[in-house]
């Protein structure tokens, strides 16, 4: 049984399907990738898993069990967060204010475990010498390090990455890259990113899927995946080079 499946999964904003009739499956231990054009209904589907939009038909299953129509708190509960593109930590909170909310609000822990685990948490991200600073004294890699930091707070089991290399240089999108596998192998937790990046989403991903026009058009290994003619097309060009991407 995979840890997280959708169903025929959709979502229609008035005329517009931003995700249609979609199935996906995330296994334990793995990083899928979900990669496609601007508007192809990524963001969407990450809205519709973590419970932010009701899915307008389909299914969201968590261990074999339906539970879309969760609201997004119950979900971070039950172990699905998820990260944002534009990242906003609250400005006003240091580093370690802030990561304590996840841990006090999504596990309900007391005060001196939440300052524990947020403690524990930004050490691992790389952030251990930021404690005690405000989160616009820190880079954006350090503002995207200290978002993963927040998800991690909330002890998840699956960890959905919208575009979280992005706008990164090379060294710091190499760097986030070895935290994203690191929070896989030592942290047990399952991944799906979303990224526009695509060295780095094909480097990590144990699996790619595409979308196009809120339609799954490809799924497979990275290799797989752009060599296929369609994904060629709709995602990486015309005079794309195939694998050499």
């Amino acid at each position: 049984m995979p840890l997280l499946a959708t169903r025929t999964l959709s979502k229609n904003f008035g005329g517009l399907k931003a995700v249609d009739g979609l199935d996906l499956v995330l296994e334990e231990g793995q990083i899928l990738g979900v990669i496609g054009p601007n508007g192809a209904g990524k963001t969407t589907l990450f809205s519709l898993i973590a419970g932010s939009i009701p899915p307008s038909s389909g299914e969201v299953l968590l261990d074999g069990t339906r539970v879309n129509g969760q609201q997004a708190y119950r979900m971070v509960r039950a172990g699905v967060v998820r990260t944002h593109q534009i990242v906003r930590p609250f400005p006003n909170l240091t580093v370690l204010e802030n990561v304590m909310v996840g841990a006090i609000h999504a596990r309900g822990r007391a005060t001196g475990a939440a300052r524990d685990r947020a403690e524990e948490v930004i050490g691992f991200v790389g952030l251990g010498d930021r404690t005690h600073s405000l989160p616009g004294t820190l880079t954006l890699a350090g503002r995207k390090r200290l978002e993963l930091a927040r998800a991690l707070a909330t002890a998840p089991r699956v960890l959905m990455l919208d575009e979280v290399i992005a706008g990164l240089n090379p060294s710091e999108a190499q760097g986030l890259a070895v935290l994203i596998r690191r929070i896989r192998d030592e942290r047990s937790v399952s991944v799906i990113m979303i990224e526009h990046v695509m060295p780095a989403v094909m480097s990590l991903s144990d699996r790619v899927l595409v979308l196009d026009q809120g339609r799954k058009i490809a799924e497979g290994t990275p290799l797989e995946v752009v060599n296929d003619p369609a994904v060629v097309v709709a995602y990486l060009g015309e005079n794309h080079g195939g694998a050499t991407a």
